[in-house]
């Protein structure tokens, strides 16, 4: 980045940002690496060791904690928090010999206010909906719904969670904020 492209960014000195699509106060820590093309939100924290590939979006205060790696072709949108050492994948028959690049790989979309918990792997193609909570090492094989709480590998629905992030009960009020959930065709939305 040049220096006046990085008013509001801070980039540590191990760190690398070659992007120059930053948002204001976005911090890039040691040994992360954000390739050129990459467009980063606002309040970013971009954490040791992360990894974010040139055609991958993340909207504002998205979280990327260390070991995570964020690959062409996934958007997440703003307030999204990745745990260490998420995964996304974007290419569903990989090939070495075949070398796929733009449209031909598949996309994946994090809806805002979702958590990934540490060690999640995405496959893609998937949608994770608003303010849904996959378990650490949960493998995501098929599109999440708003507000679900899913685990396992396969991971499955397991209840669901408010954007507070506390689980839901069976009337689907939150017993720690008061909030009151509805079911959609997507899920489930606060009312």
């Amino acid at each position: 980045m040049t220096e006046a492209a990085m008013t509001g960014v801070r980039v540590h000195p191990h760190g690398l940002c070659e992007s120059t699509d930053v948002g204001d106060g976005t911090r890039v820590w040691a040994f992360a690496h954000v390739l050129p093309g990459a467009r980063i939100g606002r309040d970013c924290n971009i954490c040791d060791g992360a990894f974010v590939e040139s055609r991958a979006v993340l909207g504002n205060n998205v979280t990327v904690k260390n070991g995570t790696l964020v690959f062409d072709g996934v958007t997440c949108e703003d307030d999204v928090f990745l745990g260490p050492n998420v995964l996304f994948t974007n290419d569903l028959r990989p090939r070495a010999h075949i070398k796929k690049a733009g449209d031909a790989l598949e996309t994946t979309l994090v809806r805002r206010g979702a958590t990934l918990g540490a060690g999640t792997v995405v496959v893609c193609g998937t949608e994770i909906g608003s303010y849904a909570f996959a378990a650490a090492g949960s493998v995501i094989t098929r599109s999440v719904p708003a507000h679900a709480f899913v685990a396992g590998n396969p991971a499955v629905v397991k209840g669901w969670v408010c954007a507070c992030g506390a689980r839901l009960s069976d009337d689907l009020s939150c017993p720690e904020c008061g909030t009151r959930h509805e079911r959609t065709p997507d899920g489930l939305k606060a009312v």
